[in-house]
């Protein structure tokens, strides 16, 4: 496991987003998908950084590696911030993306478009055998629109307006998406702290 940083993912798609930033320190990346006998850690967290810490935490222990964790979701201003950590369970469901939004409209329902502020949320937990853990976050605002636009992303991003592209998260692709995304300004934080830490 030498020179080796495990995602705690079983998204591919996330794991890519970091891969080429620990390529260049030459650690290699695996993802969770390398470990099915490892059990989903349960997130009894009350922050995004609590749940990312037990993720990272209980994994680096398992594995005795580095282990990078995240916990990410939708913060609605007119919500008090909510779903926050429940975003991919909110309608009850882990990760009926459908259904999420689905009652996030109806929740926003009598919301009018200049109080419909929201931001997507993404704190990273880096832990290691004998060493401190790592925070750092990144955060996108934006707007939630009445009603879905756009083809890509997952989640809470064909509701997800960006004024300054005048476009949905949904409707950027991919590429786009991962240069301005909450999880890469968090990356870019990362990259600040990342040398002195390893």
């Amino acid at each position: 496991m030498e020179k080796t940083i495990i995602i705690a993912t079983n998204n591919e798609g996330k794991a890519k987003e970091f891969e080429a930033l620990f390529n260049a320190y030459d650690y290699s990346i695996k993802t969770l998908r390398d470990f099915p006998d490892i059990e989903d850690v349960p997130e009894t967290g009350e922050t995004f950084a609590e749940n990312a810490l037990q993720k990272a935490t209980a994994i680096s222990k398992m594995l005795d590696a580095i282990v990078l964790a995240d916990d990410s979701g939708l913060e609605v201003d007119a919500l008090d911030g909510k779903p926050g950590i429940y975003s991919a369970r909110f309608a009850g469901e882990h990760g009926n993306d459908k259904k999420n939004n689905e009652k996030l409209l109806k929740e926003l329902e009598n919301v009018p478009k200049e109080k419909r502020t929201a931001n997507f949320h993404c704190t990273l937990a880096l832990v290691g055998p004998g060493k401190e853990p790592l925070f750092v976050e990144g955060n996108v605002d934006g707007y939630i629109l009445f009603e879905p636009r756009g083809k890509y992303g997952f989640g809470y991003d064909p509701l997800f307006y960006l004024p300054k592209f005048d476009k949905t998260m949904a409707e950027l692709p991919q590429e786009e998406k991962n240069r301005i995304s909450h999880r890469a300004k968090a990356i870019e934080k990362l990259k600040s702290h990342l040398n002195e830490w390893l």
